[in-house]
């Protein structure tokens, strides 16, 4: 599953090729987090490495079929998209972007053509968010709403309304 996303992003499959450019994208998700540590560099990759290593062996052991993503804004890697199709839902497993491109709409882009997929097969769409995560606001902005609370994890779910599975519109189109 490959969401239609609109121009000038896409998404393609990543590929083994990729591996070095997804753990790239992983540990610009914890570079803030490092930062606190006094950690050498060299401890930080091998740490980064070896959560990278566990984190795709649960998502691969835990979500057969999924589909992992790369997204791109032109030609340039701006970040990671993994998905998983479940009967009643899309789970968004990850979505992570390079810091060069947050803030800049991609976020948005991604999820609004997810509320756009989801909404035209009457599916709902959900994803665990790091509770004190900036996302956070915006997954809440799109409609998102929580479900339950894991550990450190928020479960957050966007279901559309039969009006907008009727019409393809998305939380974030419909007026208010």
């Amino acid at each position: 599953m490959i969401p239609e996303l609109p121009p000038p992003l896409r998404a393609r499959p990543a590929t083994e090729a990729d591996t070095d450019l997804l753990l790239a994208i992983y540990a610009s998700t914890r570079e803030e987090e490092l930062a606190r540590t006094d950690w050498s560099g060299a401890r930080k990759a091998e740490f980064v490495a070896m959560q990278f290593r566990a984190q795709t062996a649960h998502y691969t052991g835990n979500y057969p079929g999924a589909d992992f993503l790369l997204i791109l804004r032109g030609d340039e890697i701006a970040g990671r998209l993994y998905l998983h199709r479940r009967d009643d839902e899309i789970r968004i497993m990850d979505l992570a972007l390079l810091p060069p491109h947050r803030g800049a709409g991609i976020g948005t882009a991604v999820l609004t053509a997810l509320q756009r997929l989801a909404a035209a097969e009457a599916i709902g769409l959900s994803i665990h968010v790091e509770v004190f995560n900036p996302a956070r606001r915006l997954y809440q902005r799109l409609g998102f709403r929580p479900v339950r609370e894991a550990g450190v994890y928020l479960l957050m779910a966007w279901t559309a309304p039969a009006r907008a599975v009727a019409n393809g519109e998305t939380a974030h189109e419909r007026p208010a």
